[in-house]
């Protein structure tokens, strides 16, 4: 086919993910240093066995091996009755061995799947295998990005952290799609309490992009032959979601741009440069026969027949979302905020314990997450004061103070300045205003608004909420504005029951009959 021909064709992007995982572990996968920490000097946290002595030999890490079931039983996979574990051989300055202890031909997880909804579509992603590895250690390229650094340094204390990766098929036909799926796996493995996505580097994305001829696609299913035919660039280093969306973004441009240009898409491997929003060339792709895997002789093989049967997996979001619209009567929106972590979802019910659901879901879906996402705070920083917070909903419902004020005053300072409800209601004098106060408030305003009294008679209802301002200004913001509104209202219609008539006279004037004003009379 001439270039001409090529360029004028149809192409859809089709990518796969290999997504890596830190395992949230105390200790490494074959070693006993520790994992926490990134603030640590670097090349602390190592010993023989990470650093790749000769000698040293590794010992399985009990616990990443529970924590690899768990994403099976979450993901609906096949869980391995035995696995194995291999070298993979290649070189490179993070990896000290010169090799890393992954799983080739029997990974722990296999033929599994992941939900996800796509502009209201909701389908099942494909996950052709998770298995177990080490982590390399971390490099920080000095002056520059990995094509233009004056030196680069090197950190073994990342190396030999649990790793599990995951593969996925081929599913993804944008990079929209790819960004909902990881958001999705990240949520799932947050509630498993295998993932902490608040650590550096805990998720990082390799992804496999082809430009596959529209017409080779039948029904979204691609051929096998279609994918060999088609050259795969891989993009390494992605370390966000939305990192992942922008780096595939570019690379399908940068991939139609060659095929219109009439050039060929080179398989290769490209790093992804987040400071500058582009892909750069690293090095021609590599085939599995690259690595000559062999298997691990200083580590039998691993059977977990038994033991997975017993390794037991909490609720889960889409599990835990439609119980709290069945069980709360939560909308889709509140349930989904509520149920965007475990800790969020931990909290709200707790807070459900005490009050009507749907006040629950208004303060923290709301209320506290709204304030703690504007702060950049997760519910973590708040839940030690759980009862300060509920606390506060009861000033709210017993009446000692206006929700507007709870909201806008007390919440905000709780939480800027770590004060108690009760040291920010006195501080601002936030307290109940006494009734007669506020009969007194509403009496003055009436006094002092005839144009709003008018045009409330008049049919323009919106002056009723001029007034309630007028009110709650007058009292500080402390009265209720709902007692103001009924109140206000009351005293409205009262007034216009009464009519004023105006009796006019006529007097010369000297020169003209003139209209004179006689005082009301109301009858």
């Amino acid at each position: 086919m001439t270039a001409t021909a090529l360029a004028q064709r149809d192409f859809t992007a089709v990518i796969g993910l290999e997504v890596h995982v830190q395992l949230e572990t105390e200790t490494k996968i074959f070693c006993g240093c520790s994992t926490r920490g990134n603030d640590a000097e670097p090349n602390t946290r190592t010993c023989p066995v990470c650093l790749g002595l000769p000698g040293a030999l590794p010992v399985l890490n009990k616990a990443a091996v529970e924590a690899a079931v768990k994403v099976g039983k979450a993901l609906n996979a096949d869980i391995a009755e035995e696995t194995q574990f291999h070298r993979k051989n290649y070189y490179y300055p993070d990896l000290p061995k010169n090799f890393q202890i992954s799983q080739y031909d029997a990974p722990i997880c296999a033929d599994g799947q992941l939900s996800i909804t796509v502009e209201d579509d909701r389908r099942e992603v494909a996950i052709r295998r998770a298995h177990l590895e080490e982590d390399p250690g971390s490099l920080t390229h000095q002056g520059g990005s990995i094509d233009t650094a004056e030196y680069t340094l090197i950190d073994y204390n990342r190396a030999g952290t649990p790793l599990m990766e995951i593969v996925t098929e081929p599913d993804f036909r944008s990079p929209a799609e790819t960004r909902a799926f990881l958001s999705k796996l990240e949520e799932v493995l947050e509630y498993l309490g295998v993932f902490d996505p608040t650590e550096d580097g805990s998720l990082r994305v390799d992804a496999n992009i082809s430009l596959i001829p529209t017409e080779e696609i039948d029904d979204g299913s691609i051929t096998t032959s279609a994918l060999e035919s088609a050259n795969r660039t891989e993009v390494k280093n992605i370390s966000s979601h939305k990192g992942a969306e922008k780096a595939l973004a570019y690379e399908v441009t940068r991939q139609r741009n060659a095929v219109e240009r009439g050039r060929a898409v080179e398989q290769e491997t490209r790093h992804w440069d987040e400071s500058r929003g582009i892909t750069v060339s690293m090095r021609s792709k590599e085939a599995e026969k690259d690595y000559r895997y062999f298997p691990e002789a200083d580590l039998p093989p691993l059977a977990v027949a038994d033991w997975k049967e017993e390794i037991s997996i909490p609720e889960l979001p889409d599990a835990r979302r439609e119980r709290f619209r069945d069980e709360y009567g939560l909308d889709s929106e509140s349930a989904a905020k509520l149920t965007s972590t475990k800790a969020v979802a931990d909290f709200f019910e707790n807070v459900a314990e005490q009050f009507d659901p749907a006040l629950a879901a208004t303060w923290v879906a709301d209320n506290l997450l709204g304030e703690l996402n504007y702060r950049d705070m997760t519910i973590a920083d708040v839940t030690d004061r759980f009862g300060e917070f509920t606390h506060l909903i009861e000033l709210v419902d017993a009446g000692d103070i206006t929700t507007k004020n709870a909201e806008e005053v007390v919440l905000r300072r709780m939480l800027d300045e770590e004060l108690t409800p009760e040291a920010v209601i006195d501080s601002e004098g936030l307290g109940r205003v006494d009734e007669d106060a506020v009969v007194t408030a509403v009496t003055d305003t009436l006094d002092e608004n005839p144009d709003a009294i008018a045009d409330y008679h008049a049919g323009e209802d919106g002056a009723v909420n001029f007034l309630v301002g007028q009110v709650m200004q007058k009292t500080g913001g402390s009265a209720d504005p709902g007692e103001v509104n009924t109140l206000l209202r009351e005293r409205l219609e009262d007034w216009g029951h009464q009519q004023s008539v105006e009796i006019t006279s006529f007097s010369w004037c000297g020169q003209w009959w003139c209209s004179l004003p006689i005082y009301p009379i109301v009858l």
